[in-house]
């Protein structure tokens, strides 16, 4: 994870993490602990029943701050009321695991704890990570609760997984994981809370395709679809409804984005083609094969009977495909993955595809592209703008790109 302190500011980033009494409440030490060694500011407020699966002395530990409980609350040792010094400290807080007790008092307004007083007391957006017993979270009352918070701006809600519960149960309710809940504070952190997706249905290819000679060989790339996915958290963050077509990857897919494999550049191609007509924005992230074998064996091809030399033919060229069929309301989005002089032959690409972005990323430099974390980039859309960004997450680099597009049109 990389540093999340903004350049334009001289301070590093406040959040304030409220704990929530369920068994869900140890993955808050790896959340905790993960945002102080990225360099963010870490506060943390525990419900009197929180106390009863993890410790104040625990998280004050990973946070390197008091943290702090309903006793504290109720205490005049501090100069100005705990409450409104928190609230106006966050940048962001975080509820996890949000209790259907807590969603309710906050769905309607009531404060008689520290936690509650605290959000009321603040301005900042609000990350919801609910977590409870299926039948709880399945409850007509709960579910209108969380309904009606969210129409509220303030609150970004986290989906629940399904899966074995503490309770035995299989079923939804399981708290998102904590890279999860991480990745998310980043996106807040970054767009401070805007939805400038919303309604927006965004296509985006992922990853690499492979090109079989046989059941166990192939032509392919290092591409690991990192981007890809992070695009796809990006988008999904911002309120998009997103598909995400991506080869073979070792990641899981994001609650709440539509996925669909492949392997190779044909099937990569009937997908995007089949959902470019119902797509606003289309991002072509995806490192396609250029060639595949011109002949495939159904058995594996003893090692005597490779050919001296393998006869290859060309895959389809995916985003020309796209550049010709999409309509005027749409935007078309490449990348080019270059050594060297990337603008050159990315200024190429934007014209003979007929993109409306490209994304020129340099893949011989320490730290980006292929199979990292990071990258780093220069922007270029048809109108002659150029937009350099410097070496960051490649969610970072995701947001940075939909920051750009969304200038662009606005």
């Amino acid at each position: 994870m990389s540093n999340l302190q903004s350049p334009s500011e001289n301070r590093k980033k406040r959040i304030l993490v409220c704990v929530g009494g369920g068994i869900a409440a140890y993955k808050l030490c790896e959340v905790v602990s993960t945002l102080f060694k990225s360099g963010v500011e870490v506060k943390v407020i525990l419900t009197h029943s929180a106390q009863e699966f993890i410790t104040p002395l625990t998280l004050a530990t990973l946070s390197r701050h008091p943290a702090y409980t309903d006793n504290d609350f109720w205490q005049p040792t501090h100069s100005r009321p705990l409450h409104i010094e928190l609230g106006e400290w966050a940048d962001l807080i975080v509820i996890a695991p949000l209790t259907a007790n807590t969603l309710a008092k906050l769905t309607y307004g009531m404060a008689d704890n520290l936690l509650t007083n605290t959000v009321l007391a603040s301005t900042c957006p609000v990350l919801l990570a609910p977590a409870m017993n299926t039948d709880m979270w399945e409850q007509l009352t709960v579910q209108r609760n969380w309904q009606q918070l969210l129409t509220d701006g303030r609150y970004h809600g986290m989906s629940t997984a399904s899966g074995l519960l503490a309770c035995d149960r299989i079923g939804a309710g399981r708290m998102a994981e904590p890279s999860e809940i991480v990745t998310r504070i980043q996106s807040l952190l970054h767009t401070g809370g805007k939805r400038d997706l919303v309604g927006k249905r965004i296509l985006i290819s992922a990853g690499g395709t492979r090109e079989y000679l046989d059941p166990v060989r192939f032509i392919g790339n290092p591409s690991t679809g990192k981007m890809g996915l992070a695009l796809a958290q990006a988008a999904l963050h911002r309120g998009a409804n997103v598909t995400l077509v991506h080869g073979v990857a070792s990641w899981d897919v994001p609650l709440g984005v539509q996925a669909i494999p492949v392997i190779s550049a044909e099937e990569m191609q009937q997908v995007m083609l089949e959902y470019l007509p119902n797509a606003d924005v289309i991002v072509m992230s995806a490192a396609v094969a250029d060639v595949k074998p011109k002949d495939y064996s159904t058995e594996k091809l003893p090692k005597r009977s490779l050919p001296q030399a393998l006869p290859l033919e060309p895959v389809p060229d995916i985003v020309a495909q796209l550049g010709k069929l999409k309509q005027q309301h749409q935007l078309l989005i490449g990348f080019a993955a270059q050594t060297g002089d990337i603008i050159t032959p990315a200024k190429e690409k934007l014209q003979t595809k007929k993109l409306d972005v490209i994304v020129a990323n340099p893949i011989d430099k320490v730290d980006s592209g292929f199979g990292s974390n990071n990258n780093q980039a220069v922007f270029l859309d048809g109108q002659g703008h150029q937009l350099e960004i410097a070496h960051c997450s490649k969610l970072e680099m995701a947001h940075h790109l939909f920051d750009f597009v969304m200038g662009r049109n606005g």
